[in-house]
């Protein structure tokens, strides 16, 4: 027994040990990291930008993503704004010649991508080229491509151009087979994120706007692809209604690249446009290191603009980082608020909706704040359903024409689970209640027809609530705005066209109009985005508190992780929901 304790002691102070060297080890290679001497570009080089993991507003912070470590790269993402920065900056870098375009299966929605590519038609006009290769391109992928100077597709590649299309999930059958008996409650019959738990396909008013909006969608990327390719539109939209690239020789026929040829190929070409020896190599300089150049002192001016990052579902409480807390995020709005040095605000909206409460919480705070100091609305790929809540109290709202937004409508989903326990599981529930619905809610019995009742007119009460206020926020008759609410889904254009929306433009140029409406001069302000970024020991100590199982179930799922998350989301429907489809993957 003695040497038994002996051997359990020595190897529980070897654990620690190798635990304290670890952290210790780590640490060190952090301080090296952010010691490192000043990254330096060379003359004649290219930023090659390489868009191979799905693209959100930020990018995370990852103190050990550059050293191959097990626990490295918790989050796989880009960030939106660093992309945008580091193609604005190479727009005045004399040592940057040109940008080689390097994306197959571009993971972003499609108003991120609108900002992705505003940014790099502006950056042509310095008079600097735009390369893209491709070896297999997907539709998204190519509406960034589609602004390249010269494209090429490798001969035996493809590329997908036969417009959009997005897929809806239906579990009636599974629930019946299951004996599981869904309650759907909701207001507007466009409210179709119910659809799929009673319906075995879309209903013709779920139909009707999905058309619309993708038919919109479609139309605008096709008119900007058009006018980058100096194609006529007309011929373009026949071209991708009757698919008629099957190959890469029908890319080229069409119009679509520039070339047929392979990777060497393309780097011979910005060889030659950089002035570099064929036999030599071409200065590449990754994204990752672009953003590692010092960046000149910022501005001293008191003056703040907040932009504050609202990503995500809308939940109660807190949230974390990759959801929007109802709590936290309004007080980021009430910090901003009493803040002397912040002169106006700017929510950045990238949310399909959640929590009616969480989002009635944050509009609150919208209010409140648009009384002292200006606060705009920027959204995103959807800003809808609750996402729409928390910026229609906003004085302008911001949109691009491909965002995704509307959704005007709430619904409630509860389940009876009587059957499925009894008959696949051969469980019984029993109950003791001092009032007759002491036990609402409930999933383990029949509702009545008197708590149906109930629970439907309390949806249509947060329904008329919501669309009072955003009546109230868009300065129209309730009347009128009831007639664009009723749940429907409408693209940034057609939202446009009803005023639910007021100008086009990205983040940069909300910023901008938050400053007019602030008073406040070009040069005069600095932005101060919210909520700051964990630090580097926020992170370690995040890694080291069990977020390795959702990296490593993303990275050995990729594009799929998507159906798994909406999964884990179902966790999270607690109340009364404003939100739009559960998936609106547009392919």
């Amino acid at each position: 027994m003695r040497q038994f304790l002996k051997f359990v002691l020595a190897t529980i102070v070897g654990m620690f040990l190798f635990m304290l060297l670890s952290v210790i080890l780590l640490i060190g290679l952090a301080i090296s990291a952010s010691s490192e001497d000043e990254v330096a570009i060379e003359n004649n080089s290219v930023l090659e930008l390489k868009l191979n993991k799905p693209i959100e507003e930020r990018q995370t912070k990852d103190p050990f993503g550059g050293f191959g470590l097990p626990f490295g790269g918790m989050k796989n993402n880009l960030g939106l704004q660093e992309i945008k920065d580091a193609i604005r900056k190479a727009k005045t870098d004399n040592n940057i010649k040109g940008i080689y375009l390097n994306v197959s299966r571009a993971q972003a929605g499609m108003a991120t991508l609108e900002e992705i590519r505003s940014e790099l038609l502006s950056f042509k006009k310095s008079g600097k080229f735009i390369v893209a290769y491709n070896d297999i391109c997907s539709e998204k992928s190519y509406y960034l491509t589609s602004v390249a100077d010269k494209i090429y597709l490798n001969p035996a590649g493809t590329l997908e151009f036969n417009g959009l299309s997005t897929e809806v999930y239906f579990f009636k059958g599974m629930l019946e087979k299951l004996n599981i008996e869904p309650y759907i409650f909701k207001v507007g019959k466009f409210k179709s994120a119910v659809e799929p738990f009673f319906l075995d396909k879309m209903s013709e008013p779920s139909r009707e706007q999905t058309t619309a909006f993708l038919h919109s969608l479609n139309q605008f990327s096709l008119q900007n692809i058009a006018k980058a390719r100096k194609i006529p539109f007309e011929k373009l939209r026949a071209v991708s209604d009757s698919m008629l690239v099957h190959n890469a020789e029908d890319a080229f026929k069409y119009g679509l690249v520039t070339d047929l040829g392979y990777y060497d190929q393309a780097l011979d070409y910005m060889k030659k446009k950089t002035g570099t020896k064929l036999d030599k190599e071409l200065n590449l300089v990754t994204l990752a290191k672009y953003q590692k150049i010092a960046e000149p002192d910022e501005d001293v001016s008191r003056n703040r603009i907040a932009v504050i990052y609202a990503s995500g579902d809308i939940v109660d409480g807190d949230g974390d980082e990759d959801n929007i807390g109802g709590d936290k995020f309004s007080e980021a709005i009430r910090k901003a608020r009493l803040d002397d040095k912040i002169k106006a605000v700017v929510l950045r909206i990238n949310s399909p909706g959640g929590s009616a409460l969480a989002s009635d919480v944050i509009w609150r705070e919208v209010m409140l704040t648009k009384k002292v100091k200006p606060v705009i609305a920027s959204m995103s790929d959807v800003a809808a359903s609750g996402g729409y809540y928390i910026a229609m109290a906003c004085d302008t709202i911001v949109a691009h024409p491909n965002t995704i937004t509307g959704s005007i409508g709430v619904f409630g989903v509860m389940a009876n689970f009587e059957g499925f326990l009894k008959d696949k599981l051969g469980v019984t529930v029993d109950r003791v209640k001092t009032g007759k619905f002491s036990d609402m809610p409930t999933v383990t019995r029949k509702l009545t027809d008197y708590e149906k009742q109930s629970i439907q007119q309390e949806v249509q009460r947060i329904y008329d609530d919501f669309t009072t206020k955003a009546a109230q926020g868009r300065r129209m008759p309730v009347t009128e705005l009831q007639e664009l609410a009723a749940g429907r889904v409408w693209s940034g254009i057609e939202a446009k066209e009803r005023k639910l929306i007021d100008v086009y433009g990205g983040l940069d140029d909300a910023i901008k109009i938050a400053a007019s409406q602030a008073k406040l001069k070009e040069g005069d302000y600095r932005v101060r985005r919210l909520p700051a970024q964990k630090s580097f020991f926020d992170e370690l100590m995040k890694n080291m508190q069990g977020q390795t199982s959702a990296a490593w179930m993303r990275a050995e799922l990729g594009e799929h992780y998507r159906h798994f998350e909406t999964l884990k989301k179902v966790q999270t429907l607690q109340g009364i929901q404003a939100r739009i489809p559960f998936e609106m993957e547009i392919q």
